[in-house]
Formats: C-alpha cells, structure tokens, sequence
C-alpha cells in the first residue's frame, strides 16, 4: 500500500456512508421502525461491545468466531465489539425486563465481524431485526414471518421465496441413532453442502439400523414444494413423535403463510439447518432472484436467556439495512436533498424568515463570507432574494 494510502484506505468488507447514502439510509430506517411499531415491536438500542460471556450466549463458537475481541481496561475481562445483536436482545428480554407477557422488540444497527459470511460482503452490516420472547407456539413465528415478508415487500423486494425447514427432524434422526457429536458434527456438515455421494458413502460405513439409515439418507432429498410434506410424513411414519410434531406443525405454519401471502413462493427443505447449533425450531431464509444469497434468515432459537437467568421462548429474524436499501432506493421519494440558498445578509427579518423555514424542516444553506460558491453548486434550488422590501424565496 502506497504511503498515502494509509490515512484514508479502510479494511477489507468495511463501508462508510457519504450524504446521500446516508440520507436514505436513515430514511428507510425511520420508515422500518415505524413499520416495527405499528405491529407493537419496541425499539431497543444494545450497547455497542460487552463482555464475551454474554455475546457468545447460545451461539456457542458461531459467534466467538466472529467477535472482535478486546481487554477491558477497567476490569481486565475480556470484551468483545458486537458481531450480532440477538443474544445481546436475548438478555435484554431475560435480564432487564421483567414480567411473563411476550416482549415484543426490534433493533437496527451497527455489527462488527471477522469475516463476512458471504463472499466479497461486509464485515461491518446495517443489522435489522425484530424478536417475539415469551411465547412457544405457532401463533409467534407465523407473525414474525409475516413481519419479514411485510417489512421486504415494504422494500420491493420482489419474487420472495421462504426457503424453510425445521432442526427437530435432524435432532431427533441424530438422536435415535446414537451419533456421538463429533459424528453429529460430520453428518451436518454434509447436509448442509448437500453432498449425496458423501452422505451414501458415510451411511454405508456407519452401520445404522435400516429405517434410521433410509431416513438419513433421504432427508437432504426432502426438499421442494409443501408436497414434500406429503412424502415425510409417509417416509417417517414409523419414526419418533418428535419428528411428527415436527412436520405438523410445518404443515400448518406453511399453510398459513401460502394463505396470507398467495405471491410468496414457499419452498420446503428438511435439511435446511442453519444456525443449527442454536435453533431449536423452525429455521428459514427468504430468497430473491439475483441476489445471489439470503435475503434476510431468522428461525426460534428457545432457551437463550437461559445463560441470563430465565428461560424464555424466542423467535425473531435478523437482515441488512444496505441490503434492503439496494430494492428500496428506486422507489423511495426524494430526501430532500434540494436545499434554500440564504444570503448572509445581517437583516431580522431575514433571521426570522431562516427561523420560520427551518421550523418548517426545510434545509436553509447560509452564505458565507467570501465563499463565492453557486446556490446549484451548494445543492440548491431555490434561493432567498428580496423584492420590494420584502424577503421571498424564489427557484434559483
């Protein structure tokens, strides 16, 4: 890196905002919370680093990975700069706030990590998201999915897609067949890349009682439309009730969401396990064509405020604001980037008429001295003159 590089080049995958992209940054932020809150989600504002025993909170090494860490001066305990603001929502839920009633909140800000989790991505995303704790049933993550769906369709992001599954079926399989963690581990990692001859290879050495055996072996073809929740439940009929719950309740939640939302495409996938180390339920992303990754993910993740002290049930879903803003910008209305050009005349009644504009939420750009720069050149299209005695704002 030259010399002078130096003091401007920032890292790798970090990003800052000059004025128009921050202006309509912030825009679509307001316009988001104000969505959040007419569906009674609370704004909540997570500081900015803690201590590591609570960001690394029911998401084990995932996210320990990606924290930055850092020495408290003060106390000489390990901090880290925050990497994802859920857990760190978790123990506000569980620690802070009191009472039995689902708390219903949202966030948006600022995340650090090591690595991007997307190839040529950022390190340092705009975090969106909203979180339902206190309730364990259906009713909770059919809202917070159509919360997601609402708050992407407000973005124009078209030709959504659910990509959706469930954990407790993979748990359960790994479960009845006695598979140690580390044998877990392996198996998940193929599913994950959907690697057919590898999973047939392994099950064929593993030496697992048939049906257990078959039932692995097709779960990473279970995927595709709500058929394919006709086949599972012909395919494990003999299996766990866990695995049962499971595919009912899939089939009701993804009934009703092809109910509210008739131009969503829904796309099943029993081998769908993000985040696996965490969720507890249900796991989806929502897809759009082009984009080349997920959207937006989100899943229920039960017992995370255990760490904090209080069990609680929980289910949210977590995006990009840049991302979003990407589909947003062509159809959000102008900022108001166009300004009032003042002269920097001493008069009151010019002061008063400055006062009055800016009341008003005009941007008023005051002359000054010696600066011999355009209204147009200072992003202005009208400008304060005075005509008989008068001041008037008039088009430049």
């Amino acid at each position: 890196m030259p010399n002078t590089d130096q003091y401007w080049a920032l890292p790798d995958g970090i990003s800052e905002a000059l004025p128009d992209e921050a202006e309509r940054l912030e825009q679509l932020r307001r316009n988001l919370l104000d969505l959040f809150s007419a569906w009674g989600y609370r704004l909540v504002m997570p500081p900015l680093v803690e201590f590591m025993e609570s960001l690394r909170t029911g998401h084990g090494s995932h996210l320990d990975v990606q924290t930055f860490k850092l020495t408290d001066q003060l106390s000489g305990r390990m901090m880290g700069v925050r990497a994802d603001m859920t857990p760190q929502v978790a123990r506000i839920d569980a620690h802070k706030l009191k009472g039995n009633q689902a708390n219903r909140l949202c966030y948006i800000g600022s995340v650090l990590r090591t690595r991007s989790f997307h190839r040529d991505g950022s390190r340092s995303p705009l975090q969106v998201g909203a979180e339902l704790f206190g309730h364990a049933g259906l009713d909770s993550d059919f809202e917070v999915i159509s919360l997601l769906l609402e708050t992407l369709t407000h973005c124009h992001v078209p030709n959504l897609v659910v990509d959706i599954g469930h954990v407790g079926i993979f748990r359960s399989l790994a479960r009845a067949a006695g598979l140690n963690a580390r044998q877990e581990s392996t198996f998940y990692d193929m599913l994950e890349r959907k690697s057919l001859p590898e999973i047939d290879e392994w099950l064929a050495q593993a030496k697992l009682p048939t049906d257990i055996s078959g039932w692995l072996r097709q779960l990473p073809r279970l995927n595709g439309s709500q058929a394919v929740l006709d086949q599972a439940a012909e395919l494990f009929a003999g299996a766990h009730p866990d695995i049962q719950e499971a595919l009912a309740y899939l089939r009701t939640l993804v009934g009703r969401l092809a109910a509210s939302f008739p131009d969503c495409r829904i796309h099943v996938d029993l081998a769908e396990l993000s985040g696996y180390d965490y969720h507890t339920g249900i796991v989806y992303g929502i897809y759009t064509p082009g984009l080349g990754r997920e959207v937006a993910r989100g899943g229920r993740y039960d017992g995370i405020g255990e760490a904090f002290g209080r069990v609680r049930p929980a289910t949210g879903f977590s995006t990009d604001l840049r991302t979003l803003a990407g589909f947003a910008l062509p159809h959000m209305q102008a900022s108001g980037n166009a300004a009032i050009f003042a002269p920097d005349t001493q008069d009151a009644a010019l002061e008063q008429l400055i006062r009055d504009l800016r009341n008003q939420g005009k941007r008023v750009v005051r002359a000054l001295d010696g600066q011999a720069a355009t209204p147009a050149a200072l992003g202005c299209n009208q400008q304060i003159t005075q005509q008989n005695g008068q001041w008037a704002v008039v088009a430049v």
